[in-house]
C-alpha cells in the first residue's frame, strides 16, 4: 500500500540484504496512516476561539471526549458499530451543549421539534424520526424504527406513539426547555419574526437567495457519530433538534437517509452538519458514498469534493465527519470551526473545534 522507501547504494553495502530490508519495512510500518474507530461531531460554523470562554470550551472538550468513550466503550469489548454510535450521540443529546435532545433550539411555536437518523453499513437497514417532542433521546427511536418496524422514517406523534410502544423513554416536552434556547428565540424573534437562526447564531436568516437562503449560519447546531467495528461494519448517526425559530413543520438533512446521514460498507459512514436544505438538495452523503463507489475517490477526496466545492458553489457551507472499513476518515469543513473529536483503534482520544 506504501511504497518503499529507496535508500542510498552506499547504505544498501554497509549491511545485509536481511538488514537492509528490515529497515526499509520499519520506515513504511511508521508512514502508515493510525486506524480510527469513530468520528463524532457536534456541529460547525462561525466558532472563533476569540469568543469562545475558557471554561465554555473545557465543557465542550469534555462533552465531546465522554460521547467517544461512550462509543469506543462498546468498540473495543467488540460491540457492533450500530450500537456504539447510538451510544455516542445519546451522551450529546444528554448534554445542554449541543443542538439535540436536551439541548434542542425551540421553534416559532416555543416547541423543542427534533429529527435523528441512523444507519446500517452491513445491511443498508435505517431508521429516522422527525419532528418529535416528547422522546427523551430520538436516536434511541429511530434505532427502533430501523429494528422494529418496517418503515424508515416516522414523523411526530406517530413516531411518538410507535417509540413508546418499543419502549423508548417518554418525558414531558418542558424536559427540553433550557433558558439559554428559550433567550436565543426571544432574541430572534425581537429582531425579526420572520427570520430563522440556527444554534448559537449570531445572526439571522432570511429567505433570498435563488436558493432561499441569505447569511451565512455562524453555528451549525447538529450532533454525529460515524464507526467501523472489529468486523469491519460501518454506521452512522445523527441527531438535531434544527433552527431556531423554524416554522410549520420544517424538516432538515439530518434525519433524511442519503442527505445527512448515510452508511454503505462497500464505501463508508458519513453524518452532515449544515444548512439542512443544500445538503438535502446535493444529496451530500450518498454521494460521497457514490464518488467513493462509482469513481474510486478516496473518503477524503470525496468528503473534500463536497463540503470544499460542491455545497459553497450553491451558497451553502458546513461539514461532515466520514469513516470507511479501513478506519481512514474524513473530517472537512469550510467553516471557522467544527466540534469534533476521533477515537482511534488503541482508545487514543483528540478533540478539537477550531481550524487550527
Amino acid at each position: 500500500m506504501f511504497k518503499r522507501l529507496l535508500l542510498p547504494v552506499a547504505f544498501l553495502a554497509l549491511g545485509s540484504a536481511a538488514t537492509s530490508k528490515a529497515a526499509v519495512y520499519e520506515k513504511d510500518s511508521v508512514a502508515q496512516k493510525v486506524r480510527y474507530v469513530m468520528v463524532i461531531h457536534g456541529g460547525a460554523g462561525t466558532i472563533l476561539k476569540s469568543s469562545m470562554t475558557p471554561e465554555k470550551e473545557a465543557a465542550y472538550k469534555a462533552g465531546l471526549t465522554k460521547a467517544l468513550q461512550a462509543g469506543y466503550a462498546v468498540l473495543s469489548k467488540g460491540g457492533t458499530s450500530v450500537d456504539a454510535v447510538e451510544a455516542a450521540v445519546e451522551v450529546m443529546e444528554d448534554n445542554p451543549l449541543f443542538n439535540a435532545g436536551k439541548g434542542a433550539v425551540f421553534t416559532n411555536e416555543g416547541r423543542n421539534e427534533m429529527d435523528a437518523a441512523i444507519m446500517n453499513g452491513k445491511t443498508l437497514q435505517a431508521g429516522a424520526v422527525a419532528g418529535v417532542t416528547t422522546i427523551r433521546n430520538p436516536i434511541t427511536a429511530a434505532r427502533a424504527v430501523m429494528d422494529k418496524s418496517q418503515h424508515v422514517m416516522m414523523v411526530g406523534p406517530g413516531a411518538e406513539k410507535f417509540a413508546k410502544q418499543a419502549g423508548c423513554e417518554i418525558v414531558d416536552p418542558s424536559y427540553f426547555y433550557t433558558e439559554d434556547r428559550w433567550k436565543s428565540l426571544q432574541k430572534v424573534k425581537a429582531a425579526d419574526s420572520t427570520q430563522m437562526q440556527l444554534d448559537h447564531d449570531s445572526a439571522v436568516h432570511k429567505p433570498a437567495t435563488k436558493l432561499g437562503i441569505e447569511n451565512k449560519d455562524h453555528k451549525f447546531g447538529t450532533v454525529g457519530a460515524v464507526a467501523v467495528d472489529k468486523a469491519g461494519n460501518l454506521a452512522a448517526a445523527t441527531s438535531t433538534g434544527g433552527m431556531t425559530n423554524k416554522k410549520f413543520g420544517r424538516i432538515g438533512d439530518s434525519p433524511i437517509i442519503g442527505a445527512g446521514t448515510y452508511a454503505n460498507n462497500a464505501t463508508c459512514a458519513i453524518s452532515c452538519t449544515g444548512w439542512g436544505e443544500f445538503f438535502i438538495r446535493l444529496v451530500v452523503a450518498k454521494t460521497v458514498s457514490d464518488l467513493m463507489e462509482y469513481k474510486g475517490m478516496s473518503v477524503e477526496a470525496a468528503s473534500a469534493e463536497m463540503i470544499m466545492k460542491q455545497v459553497p458553489q450553491l451558497g451553502g457551507d458546513g461539514g461532515l465527519i466520514a469513516i470507511d472499513k479501513e478506519g481512514n476518515i474524513a473530517m472537512p469543513f469550510n467553516t471557522a470551526g467544527m466540534y469534533r473529536g476521533t477515537v482511534t483503534a488503541d482508545g487514543k482520544i483528540e478533540v478539537a473545534i477550531y481550524k487550527n
